[in-house]
C-alpha cells in the first residue's frame, strides 16, 4: 500500500514523522479521531462528576441548614402563637429569666455602651460587688452582643432572639458532627438534629437561658475529641472547650466529666495496644489542661469570687443512696413530662423522642459495632444513670452542692449520649435481628406499662399524653425495623414522625408554664428608669436609692443604680449574713432592702426614696408599682418630687459614703440576734459613746384582744392557738405613740404572710415574705396620739409569734449621733464604679475612715499616696485608719487573681503559637 506523505509546514509536530505516523493515512486519522472523542468523553465524565460533586456539596449545606432552621423556625412559630414580644403582649420572661437573668442583661447593656468601670465591680450588686463572677456565670454567651440592639423594654425581644438562635445553633452544631463522623444525611440527621435541639432538657430549662450555650457547644467540643482520638489533631479540641470554659463555666464543668466518660469509650473503640493507649490518655490530659489555662484568664478570677460565696455552700458529707426509686425516670421520655412543679424538684428531663430512645437501645445489639465499644458503652450509660438518681453521683456532676431549683442540670449530656448512640445505629443498611426487635419491644413495653400503671404518682403526665407517646413508639418501631430503608419516602418519614413528636413535646411542655406580661414588664422598667433618671440628673454623688416597690431584687442593675437588691447565685457569704443581722430579708442567693429603718438608710448612705401613690377611685389597686413593704417612717423625710405613679423622697440622716469615725468600729462583734440591738450596737461603736446603744426600747401594747384564740398574757414568743378550727381566729393590738419618734415592730421567720395576715390600721401590711431571720417592719412615724391598730388573722391551726415585739427609736439621739457623723465626710473629688478619691480631715486621734464600700481584697487603699490596709468592719464594710489632720484617700478595685489568669493565659496562648511557628518553620 502506498503511503501518504503530509505537507511540513504550518504543520504541529504531531503531523510529522517523528510523531509516529507510520500506520496507512486512514488508520491513522481515523485512531486520531478515536483518541479525540475519547478525550472529549473524559472531559464529559469529569463535568459531570464535578457536577455531582457541587451537588453533594449543596446537599451538605441543605442538611446543616435545615437542621438550624428546624428547631429554630418551630419555637419561632410556638412563642408567635403564644404572642411572645416582639409578636404580641406576652413575653419570655418566666422564673429566673424574668426575675433575675433579664436585670443582669440590662446591665450587661449599661456596662458596655455607658459605664464600663461598673464591668468589674457595681453598687447595682446588693450594697456593692465584685462582677466578674458574675459575667462567668451569665454573661459571656458570645451571642449577648445581640442585647446591645434592645435598648429599655425591648430588651424582651433581644431574649426571644437569643433563645430562638440558641435551639437553631444546637441543631446545626449535632448536624454538624454527625455529617463528619457518621452515615446521617438529609432527612434522618435534621431529625436527629432537631431531638437534640429540642430535648427536654432544653425545653425544661430554656428559662435558664445562659445554660444553653452548653448545647450547642457540647457537639463541637465532643467533635474535637473526636478528631484528638482518630488523627491527633488538637486544635479543634482546644479551641471549642476552652471557648466553653470561657461562656459558662458552671456548665463546663459537667462537659469537662462527660468528656472523661467519652474518652474512655472512643479509647476503648480505637484501642489497639497499651502504648498508644497511654499516649492517647496523656494527650486527651494535656489539651484539656491547655484549655484551662487558655481560660485561666477568667477561670482564676471566678474561683476566687465563688471561694466567697457559691462554694461556702459546698456538701461535705453525703449518703450512698438513691434520691428515689430509679425507674421512676422512665416517665421523662413520654411527652409532656414537664410542669412548674418539676422546676424547683422532680426527676431528670430526659426526653428524646421515640427513634433516638429506640435507636439507643438499639445500639447494644448491633454486631456492625465491635463488642467492646458496646460494653464501654454499656458502662458509660450506667453511670449516667446512676447519676441521675444516686446521692453522691448526683453531688459530683453538680461540684458538691445540690441544685436550688432545676435539679439534674447536668441531664443535657445524658440525652446528647443517647442521641449520639442511636445515630450511630439507625443509618441506611441498619437491619435489626428478630431477637434484637424482641428484647427493645419488650424493654419498652415494660417501661410503658409501668408508667400507665401507676400514672397517679406522675402528676406531671396526662393519660393522653402516654397514649400518644406509645402511639408514636409503635409507628417509631415499624419505622426503624423496616427490612428496605433505601426509598425516598423512608427519609421523609423518618423526619415526619421524629420532629412531629418532638415538636409536640416542646408544645405541650412550654404551654404549662406562665409568662410575664411585656406591659408588666415594660411598664414597670419604664417608670422606675424615670424616676432613677430624675435623681441622677439632680444629683451626681454617690449615693443609695431605696424604695417601698419591687419587680425584682435586681431592679438596680436593670435601670441603674446604686440599690440594696439582689438574686445572684455568686453572692458572697457575708452579704445575706449582714442583712439577717439588721433586720431585712435575705437567703442563700438573695437580699433584698425592704425593711430599712432611720438607722440603717443612714448609715447605707440610702439618700433617695421611691414610694408607689395609693390610687383611689376605679385606679385603685392598678398601680404598675407593686408594693414590697410598709415604710411609716418616710415621714420623717422630705418629698422632692412626684409623677402619677410615685413620690421620691430624700432621707436628710443619710450619711456619705465614708466619714471619720471612732476606732471602736474595728473590734465590734456581733453579740445579738435582735436587729434592733444590732443597729444600735453599731451606730454606738461609730460614735464612739455607749449611751447610743440604747437607742430603741421595747414597748407595751395598750390593748390586746383575742377572737377564737386561747388569752395570752404574754405576747411575744407566744403560740397562738386556734379554738375552733373552721371558725376565723385573729389578735388585734393597738398602741398610741406618745412622741413622734418612729416605731417598729420585729417579726420572726415564722411571723410571716403564708401563716397569717397582717391588717395595719385597716390597709394590708404590705411585706417581702421570703425571710428566715428576724425582720424589722416599719410601724409609724410622726404619729402622736394617733391610736395604731395592728390585727393578725391566722392562716393555719396555731401561729408562733416568735420575736414578736414593739420597739420606739429614740429619735433624738439618732439625730446626735448623725450629725456627730456628718462633721467629717469624706469629700469625694473622683468617683466611679470602682474608683473613689477624695480628702477627710481627722479632728482626734485614733480615727478611721468608715465606709459603706462592702469590703473585699480587690479593693486597695493609699493614704497621701502610700498604699495602705484595709479594714473589715461588723463582717461587711471597708474601713481605713487615718493620721490626724487632712489627708488624700483613694480607693480603687480591681479583682483578685484577675492579673495572675491572664498572665498564665497570655503565656500559654503565646507557648502555642510559639510552637506551631516553630514545627511548620522547620517543615520542607
Amino acid at each position: 500500500m502506498a503511503t501518504v506523505s503530509f505537507p511540513t509546514h504550518n504543520s504541529g509536530p504531531w503531523l510529522t514523522a517523528a510523531s509516529g505516523f507510520s500506520k496507512p493515512a486512514g488508520t491513522r486519522i481515523s485512531t486520531y479521531f478515536s483518541k479525540l472523542h475519547l478525550n472529549f468523553g473524559k472531559i464529559e465524565v469529569a463535568s459531570l462528576q464535578k457536577k455531582k460533586q457541587r451537588w453533594a456539596l449543596t446537599r451538605r449545606q441543605l442538611t446543616l441548614l435545615g437542621a438550624f432552621l428546624t428547631p429554630f423556625l418551630l419555637m419561632t412559630i410556638y412563642f408567635i402563637y403564644r404572642q411572645m414580644a416582639p409578636f404580641g403582649t406576652n413575653s419570655l420572661l418566666t422564673v429566673d429569666l424574668g426575675q433575675q437573668y433579664i436585670d443582669f442583661f440590662a446591665y450587661l447593656r449599661r456596662a458596655i455602651l455607658h459605664d464600663p468601670s461598673s464591668i468589674v465591680y457595681s453598687f447595682a450588686n446588693g450594697l456593692g460587688g465584685e462582677m466578674l463572677g458574675t459575667w462567668a456565670y451569665y454573661l459571656l454567651s458570645p451571642l449577648n452582643w445581640l442585647l446591645l440592639l434592645c435598648p429599655g423594654a425591648s430588651l424582651t425581644t433581644g431574649v426571644f432572639l437569643l433563645t430562638v438562635l440558641k435551639y437553631g445553633l444546637a441543631g446545626l452544631t449535632f448536624a454538624w458532627l454527625l455529617d463528619k463522623t457518621t452515615q446521617q444525611t438529609g432527612f434522618q440527621a435534621v431529625t436527629f438534629a432537631t431531638a437534640y435541639a429540642l430535648m427536654g432538657w432544653s425545653i425544661a430549662n430554656q428559662l435558664n437561658i445562659m445554660w444553653l450555650d452548653a448545647a450547642y457547644l457540647l457537639p463541637l467540643i465532643f467533635y474535637g475529641l473526636y478528631l484528638l482520638m482518630h488523627t491527633g489533631k488538637w486544635r479543634t479540641y482546644v479551641v471549642w472547650l476552652t471557648l466553653m470554659l470561657i461562656v459558662n463555666y458552671y456548665m463546663a464543668y459537667m462537659i469537662c466529666l462527660f468528656m472523661i466518660l467519652a474518652f474512655m469509650w472512643l479509647a476503648v473503640d480505637q484501642f489497639t495496644n497499651w502504648h498508644h493507649f497511654w499516649g492517647q490518655t496523656a494527650k486527651f490530659a494535656a489539651t484539656s489542661a491547655v484549655s484551662g489555662l487558655l481560660a485561666a484568664g477568667i477561670l482564676l478570677p471566678t474561683w476566687w469570687s465563688l471561694a466567697q460565696s457559691k462554694a461556702q455552700y459546698t456538701v461535705t458529707t453525703f449518703k450512698w443512696k438513691f434520691e428515689f426509686f430509679p425507674p421512676k425516670m422512665i416517665a421523662k421520655f413520654f411527652m409532656g413530662a414537664f410542669n412548674f412543679d418539676q422546676m424547683p424538684s422532680g426527676t431528670a428531663n430526659l426526653f428524646i423522642g421515640a427513634i433516638a430512645l429506640l435507636g439507643s437501645l438499639f445500639f447494644f445489639g448491633d454486631h456492625r459495632i465491635r463488642l467492646r465499644s458496646r460494653i464501654a458503652a454499656g458502662i458509660v450509660t450506667g453511670f449516667l444513670a446512676l447519676s441521675l438518681c444516686v446521692q453522691p453521683l448526683d453531688l459530683l456532676w453538680h461540684a458538691g452542692q445540690f441544685p436550688v431549683w432545676y435539679p439534674y442540670r447536668f441531664s443535657f449530656v445524658v440525652s446528647f449520649w443517647l442521641i449520639w448512640l442511636a445515630a450511630q445505629t439507625l443509618t441506611a443498611d441498619f437491619e435489626p435481628g428478630w431477637l434484637a426487635i424482641a428484647v427493645v419491644t419488650v424493654i419498652i413495653a415494660i417501661g410503658a406499662a409501668y408508667v400507665a400503671l401507676n400514672l397517679k404518682s406522675f402528676k406531671f403526665l396526662q393519660l393522653n399524653l402516654v397514649l400518644l407517646g406509645i402511639f408514636f413508639v409503635v409507628l417509631a418501631l415499624g419505622l426503624t425495623t423496616l427490612p428496605v430503608k433505601h426509598h425516598w419516602i423512608y427519609p421523609l418519614a423518618f423526619f415526619v414522625i421524629g420532629v412531629t413528636e418532638i415538636s409536640a413535646n416542646a408544645f405541650v411542655s412550654l404551654n404549662n408554664i406562665s409568662y410575664v406580661s411585656q406591659g408588666e414588664y415594660g411598664n414597670y422598667t419604664n417608670e422606675l428608669q424615670r424616676l432613677v433618671n430624675r435623681v441622677q440628673k439632680r444629683d451626681d454623688s454617690a449615693y443609695r436609692i431605696g424604695k417601698t416597690f419591687l419587680r425584682t431584687k435586681g431592679d438596680a442593675f436593670q435601670t441603674g443604680y446604686a440599690g440594696g437588691g439582689v438574686f445572684s447565685s455568686v453572692l458572697p457569704k457575708s452579704t445575706p449574713a449582714f442583712y439577717g443581722h439588721i433586720g431585712s430579708p435575705d437567703g442563700d442567693g438573695f437580699v433584698e432592702y425592704s425593711n430599712g429603718t432611720l438607722v440603717t438608710d443612714s448609715l447605707l448612705n440610702m439618700k433617695y426614696y421611691f414610694q408607689q401613690k395609693q390610687l383611689s377611685g376605679a385606679l385603685s389597686g392598678t398601680s404598675m408599682l407593686p408594693a414590697s413593704t410598709n415604710k411609716a417612717d418616710l415621714a420623717s423625710y422630705r418629698a422632692i418630687g412626684q409623677d402619677h405613679w410615685a413620690t421620691t423622697y430624700q432621707n436628710p440622716y443619710a450619711l456619705p459614703m465614708g466619714y471619720a469615725a471612732s476606732d471602736q468600729i474595728l473590734t465590734l462583734k456581733n453579740k445579738t440576734a435582735d436587729p434592733a440591738q444590732y443597729q444600735a450596737n453599731w451606730l454606738a461603736a461609730l460614735t464612739g459613746k455607749t449611751t447610743d446603744q440604747k437607742l430603741y426600747t421595747a414597748k407595751n401594747f395598750d390593748q390586746v384582744t383575742f377572737q377564737n384564740i386561747a388569752q395570752q398574757t404574754k405576747i411575744t414568743g407566744a403560740v397562738l392557738q386556734r379554738k375552733n378550727l373552721l371558725k376565723p381566729a385573729k389578735i388585734t393590738l393597738t398602741f398610741t405613740p406618745t412622741t413622734n419618734d418612729a416605731y417598729y415592730l420585729t417579726f420572726g421567720s415564722t411571723v410571716n404572710p403564708d401563716n397569717a395576715t397582717f391588717i395595719l390600721n385597716g390597709k394590708t401590711l404590705d411585706q417581702y415574705k421570703t425571710y428566715r431571720n428576724t425582720i424589722m417592719v416599719s410601724a409609724a412615724d410622726h404619729a402622736k396620739g394617733k391610736q395604731q391598730k395592728l390585727t393578725i388573722q391566722l392562716k393555719k391551726g396555731s401561729l408562733w409569734l416568735e420575736n414578736f415585739t414593739l420597739y420606739q427609736l429614740n429619735t433624738a439621739k439618732f439625730q446626735r449621733a448623725v450629725a456627730q457623723l456628718k462633721q467629717q465626710p469624706w469629700q469625694l473629688t473622683k468617683h466611679s464604679s470602682r474608683y473613689f478619691s477624695g480628702t477627710i480631715t481627722s479632728r482626734h486621734a485614733n480615727q478611721v475612715l468608715n465606709t459603706s464600700i462592702p469590703y473585699s481584697a480587690g479593693w486597695h487603699a493609699t493614704v497621701n499616696g502610700k498604699a495602705v490596709k484595709t479594714y473589715k468592719t461588723i463582717g461587711m464594710f471597708t474601713a481605713i485608719k487615718l493620721p490626724q489632720g487632712k489627708s488624700t484617700v483613694t480607693l480603687a478595685y480591681w479583682p483578685p487573681l484577675l492579673n495572675m489568669g491572664l498572665l498564665i493565659s497570655g503565656l500559654t496562648l503565646i507557648g502555642l503559637t510559639g510552637g506551631w511557628w516553630f514545627v511548620h518553620r522547620r517543615r520542607p
